[in-house]
């Protein structure tokens, strides 16, 4: 049996009469950041959204932990186990930054409806749990100073933080970043780069689709590249830099370039 954390193989998609999907794969290890990258227009928004949830595939396998999960609900593959995040930051606003996390943390809960509605024991003692996880979280990404403040009030890169925060309280077995360094100014940049790498070293994989291909390069463990909805290359940030049809997709021919800017 695979120890692969997610492996997807022949994922096809089509809208109409564009095919933005043929035949892709990808595989995750254990404590592993993994890069998807490619041009504007290569599919791997689409490839993201089918993984976890928002598209419906035409074709694939898909395995979490071994074990067959089914693409069908962005709520039902995070009960499978990946928690994503989006490219336009998806916060609850006028909630405190504590709030969105648990939010994010009730999705483990059990003490259900009516503990909630006659607030037994089991129940008040599992909103403790949740709050202190929360809390525990807010640490963890470096903006626990902020638990209180609405989430509208907080700078752009700290909203990016408080969603990877909310995320990280499912529990998930795979966490799916959606360019998390857009918008992003440099400094921002560094300090996102240390908490995926954390993130990492604390076991967890991570699936990170980005345009920034320098910290792509600087950061994945292994890449999958798209174009035109193929895959067209795999392997480590080295191998993938120097694939000549890598250099074309982006650089297109007759460049002369021995690899990918890193």
């Amino acid at each position: 049996m695979s120890n692969a954390v997610l492996e997807v193989s022949g994922v096809s998609k089509r809208f109409g009469g564009l095919q933005a999907l043929s035949d892709v794969s990808i595989r995750i290890q254990p404590g592993q950041v993994y890069g998807l990258i490619g041009p504007n227009g290569a599919g791997k928004t689409t490839f993201f959204n089918v993984i976890t949830g928002l598209y419906t595939p035409d074709s694939g396998k898909f395995l979490l932990g071994g074990q067959t999960y089914e693409p069908t609900a962005v709520h039902e593959v995070a009960k499978a186990g990946i928690a994503r995040t989006f490219q336009n930051i998806r916060l609850f606003a006028d909630m405190t930054a504590l709030e969105n996390v648990m939010v994010g943390r009730h999705a483990r809960t059990h003490s259900g409806l009516i503990g909630a509605v006659f607030r037994t024991k089991t129940f008040k003692d599992e909103e403790a749990a949740i709050e202190a996880r929360a809390r525990e979280l807010l640490a963890y990404v470096g903006i626990e100073a902020f638990a209180e403040y609405k989430a509208r009030t907080l700078s752009y890169g700290d909203q990016r933080r408080l969603e990877i925060a909310r995320a990280l309280a499912t529990d998930p077995k795979l966490l799916a970043l959606d360019e998390p360094a857009a918008g992003m100014n440099a400094t921002e940049k560094v300090v996102l780069r240390q908490l995926i790498d954390r993130i990492r070293n604390d076991g967890r994989s991570v699936l990170l689709i980005e345009h920034d291909v320098k910290l792509v390069m600087g950061l994945c463990d292994g890449v999958t590249v798209l174009d035109h909805g193929k895959q067209i290359a795999e392997g480590t940030p080295a191998q993938v830099q120097s694939n000549e049809a890598v250099i074309e997709a982006y650089l297109g021919s007759g460049h002369g370039q021995k690899a990918v800017a890193p």
